[in-house]
């Protein structure tokens, strides 16, 4: 993926957008491929990564670090581990990453309605 510099006139124009526009900034959030069905699988409570690998099989474990690491820096998703021997680290939605659970509800039921389950 190609870096786009901090001071591009396209990076500023995001920029500016995200600070405009709530749907952008949301967006810049949860928005891909995987965020949402991270955030989705966590709305039924804390999980290993193992677990989360397990539940959306198609995720690259890179892809699933990426993400995790950014969800954290969102203050979406909270990452907690515990001193044992191996390390268990363990995955929630933050207070403010279940304040989305009316949206990603309304997400999946809309898709359900869509896919005929």
């Amino acid at each position: 993926m190609t870096q786009v510099k901090e001071n591009s006139t396209q990076n500023a124009n995001k920029i500016a957008n995200i600070g405009a526009c709530p749907v952008s900034y949301v967006m810049s959030k949860i928005g891909g491929h995987w965020k949402p069905i991270i955030l989705y699988q966590l709305m039924s409570g804390p999980k290993r990564y193992s677990e989360l690998k397990r539940e959306i099989p198609a995720v690259t474990e890179k892809m699933l670090i990426q993400h995790l690491k950014q969800l954290q820096a969102d203050n979406l998703v909270v990452r907690t581990a515990e001193q044992a021997m191996p390390p268990i680290v363990s995955y929630k939605l933050s207070d403010v990453g279940e304040s989305l659970t009316p949206v990603l509800t309304a997400i999946a039921k809309w898709g359900f309605a869509q896919t005929g389950r």
